[in-house]
């Protein structure tokens, strides 16, 4: 656990480098408030853990880890405008803090610090512009072609939450100079949990209290959201289930590296076995 809290460490102290050298000073604290109130870092972890599996180091990848996170940042900013959600992470959302047009320029100005850090590798780029290609149409398809079974509500899943998680593994690949082969390996394993995450997500909506998870909790059926146990006849518990097997392909997917430091490793595939026993 001392070595996951370096890495963690690691990518506090550059998430706080780039925020404070974000102008203006108003940006800056919008910034602030929305990337410093909390979070798991699960994505960037992501990144750097699967640079350390194939071979890089924390530190070749803790730029593009930062600039995952921001860009996932910026996407819950407009989740949360669309939601009308007033609370995130146990604090204000932006909007709720600061108002819509604020919080809509926070949400821009993410984007372009995550931008400036990819910008060092054409390739990075090119994985986070098709990821949030494929985050878009999972955004709109939520809110206009909602899905109406478990194979439409997969293919949501994918793009609304397995993108980012997909360019957050290939990000890390990348940084430590792997081949395709193995940029797609570990972008199928975390593209899975990311799936498996989702799932999750939306059967703690259903079920956990508002408090312990941090966040409102009943929305998506408040807001005919195509969660997973609004679409589909699954149980919580059946549910469930679906997310762990989408967590066992993530780990067979993993299986096809060539692992160069287990540690890292082992790490990934505890991630993938607790996004399915996460109680928030």
């Amino acid at each position: 656990m001392e070595l996951l809290e370096r890495r963690r460490a690691l990518i506090e102290g550059r998430l706080i480098e780039v925020v404070d050298g974000v102008d203006p000073e108003t940006l800056s604290n919008e910034v602030r408030h929305v990337t410093l109130s909390g979070g798991k870092r699960v994505r960037p972890m992501v990144t750097i853990l699967a640079c350390e599996t194939v071979g890089g180091t924390a530190e070749e990848a803790v730029d593009f880890g930062v600039g995952i996170e921001l860009v996932h940042n910026a996407s819950l900013v407009v989740d949360d405008i669309i939601d009308r959600s007033e609370l995130r992470r146990g604090t204000t959302s932006a909007w709720a803090e600061f108002g819509y047009g604020p919080a809509i320029i926070t949400s821009d100005g993410l984007l372009g610090e995550a931008f400036a850090l990819f910008s060092t590798d054409p390739q990075a780029t090119q994985v986070v512009a098709e990821a949030m290609v494929e985050l878009g149409v999972g955004e709109a398809t939520e809110l206009s072609a909602q899905p109406t079974n478990e194979a439409e509500y997969m293919t949501l899943a994918r793009r609304k939450t397995g993108a980012l998680f997909r360019a957050a593994a290939e990000l890390g690949a990348i940084a430590a100079g792997s081949d395709a082969f193995t940029v797609e390996a570990v972008g199928e394993y975390a593209e899975r949990v990311g799936i498996a995450f989702q799932i999750r997500d939306d059967v703690l909506d259903a079920v956990a209290d508002a408090e312990e998870l941090g966040k409102p909790t009943g929305h998506d059926a408040a807001l005919e959201r195509p969660s997973v146990v609004q679409v589909t006849d699954l149980t919580p518990e059946e549910a469930n289930e679906r997310a762990r097997r989408e967590a066992d392909r993530a780990i067979d997917a993993l299986d096809r590296v060539d692992v160069v430091d287990r540690d890292a490793r082992s790490y990934l595939q505890e991630l993938a076995e607790f996004v399915v026993e996460r109680e928030r």
